[in-house]
């Protein structure tokens, strides 16, 4: 068994630490031996959680050790020690080229193999009955990584096709469907439990609708991206959850659409959810090598969240942990957001670049102009786009203040108030409705107003948004809290 084997014993032999000088791509360590028939052995038996392990922990120990400046051995060198089975020598070169993106600089053409080994990966999930059971850890880190090969390759259609390919073939969708009609469990095990068949197809898919959602936002293409996650209900805890980066990058991209689409609120709601989440279980990946991009995803949304309340101001929505952590990193800069000035735009303009996807364009870079760099239009659109939102809010911060101030007012007197003619105000009123509304996924008309309105003749009458507090719930949260301390307490005198 392979968690029976130690390897931090495994013989250190001098020809073994190999680095770039001396790399032989043929001279297979005894312990990468031992890895790989293991690891072929429990694919082979189906034996999942062994396979995690060996995954997740024993592969990057090895990389540590012994390939921390150098590739692992190549597929050719170790596919005699598993039956030269070609669906395993696929799995392993996926492993191989990961080390190579993580810890050294590919060249263009093992950036050109590596996209290869990936089609030709995916061709089989697609086009053959597998039957293999693989953790859903290492399927979500497949699907990214394909995701990382056409940063480089610029070949966004074909990126496209796959996902959308294993969405359909894996039917996920129908399945998806029958499970909210309570006709079918897709989460019982984790996605692992399929009557021993495989549930590679189906997880791929499941999580190439995040996939889709990813690639469509950073082509600006919002509308898409969340159609494209509408059969995952991101308000439950479903397989996309049981997988850190999965859970982080469905809520970032889905928080980051919804607040370039004005839906603030929704926003706002699952950014705290998801703020919450990694406050309370960010201690438990602190060796996990996603670690730092857990800690960096936080930061970015902290600083979406900053944004969409600025534009919002729906702070009753938050928890209160995570209202406090925001405070901290951004309570100034937030007061100044609110000023509307020259400060406030750059402020606007600092947080989104640093909390925005790294968008692309479709089209491939021009060869017949290759001192011109592009790369940067994207990126220039889609903060142009956000300013000008950003502006059209400005316009609105007077009409904001007074309605927060009065509950009936009429049209003459804040008109005079606002130093504009009564048919200008009705405009910036209607531009108000429209600046506070959004339509959501399923085509319904949602309010992110903090404050709203109606007018009857030539009054204008205030609807007080706020929701009465649920004392109740109050209490019972910090009851639990309560509960929690006294048993911890009683636990430790115990000890």
């Amino acid at each position: 068994m392979a968690s029976t084997y130690d390897y931090d014993d495994a013989p250190t032999r001098h020809d073994e630490q190999t680095g770039p000088e001396g790399y032989d791509p043929n001279f297979v360590p005894d312990s990468v031996k031992s890895f790989v028939t293991h690891l072929y052995r429990h694919i082979r038996e189906k034996n999942v959680y062994e396979i995690y392990e060996m995954y997740e922990t024993s592969f990057q120990t090895l990389s540590d050790r012994f390939f921390k400046d150098s590739p692992w051995p190549s597929v050719d060198a170790v596919a005699t020690y598993v039956d030269n089975d070609r669906v395993f020598c696929l799995l392993y070169r996926e492993m191989w080229f990961r080390h190579l993106y993580a810890r050294l600089s590919p060249t263009l053409k093992q950036r050109i193999d590596s996209w290869d080994n990936y089609c030709s990966l995916f061709q089989v999930v697609l086009r053959e009955s597998l039957n293999m059971q693989l953790p859903n850890q290492w399927l979500w880190d497949m699907r990214l990584a394909l995701l990382r090969q056409f940063d480089q390759a610029w070949n966004v259609y074909g990126v496209l096709n796959f996902l959308q390919a294993l969405v359909e073939k894996s039917t996920i969708i129908q399945i998806l469907e029958r499970e909210k009609e309570g006709l079918e469990q897709f989460t019982a095990t984790d996605g692992y439990d399929y009557n021993g068949g495989s549930n590679v197809l189906k997880v791929l898919g499941y999580f190439s609708t995040v996939g889709l959602l990813r690639v469509h936002c950073l082509l600006g293409d919002y509308h898409t991206g969340l159609k494209c996650l509408l059969p995952i209900d991101i308000s439950q805890e479903g397989v996309y959850a049981t997988v850190i980066g999965s859970h982080i990058t469905a809520i970032y991209h889905y928080g980051f659409a919804n607040l370039m689409l004005r839906r603030y609120v929704d926003a706002i709601r699952e950014f705290n959810k998801i703020l919450l989440h990694i406050y309370k279980t960010k201690q438990y990946h602190h060796k996990s090598s996603q670690y730092e991009q857990i800690l960096k995803k936080n930061e970015q949304m902290y600083a979406l969240l900053a944004i969409c309340l600025s534009l919002c101001q729906q702070v009753k929505l938050l928890d209160e942990t995570v209202n406090a952590q925001l405070r901290e990193k951004y309570g100034e800069k937030m007061a100044r957001m609110q000023r509307y000035d020259d400060e406030a735009f750059a402020i606007y303009d600092e947080l989104f670049s640093y909390a925005c996807p790294k968008f692309i364009t479709p089209s491939a870079p021009s060869f017949e102009e290759p001192l011109v760099n592009y790369n940067q239009d994207a990126y220039r659109l889609q903060l142009k786009l956000f300013l000008y939102e950003v502006k059209q809010q400005q316009l609105l911060s007077g009409v904001r203040i007074f309605l927060k101030v009065y509950s009936t007012i009429s049209l003459g007197k804040l008109a005079n108030y606002m130093e504009v003619d009564e048919p200008t105000l009705r405009t910036i009123l209607m531009t108000y409705k429209h600046k506070t509304h959004a339509v959501d996924s399923e085509g319904k008309i949602i309010s992110n107003a903090d404050v709203d309105f109606y007018i009857d003749d030539d009054m204008i009458h205030v609807v007080d948004t706020k929701p009465v507090r649920r004392y109740g719930d109050y209490f019972l949260r910090q009851i639990v809290k309560l509960e929690g301390v006294m048993n911890e307490m009683d636990r430790i005198k115990l000890e």
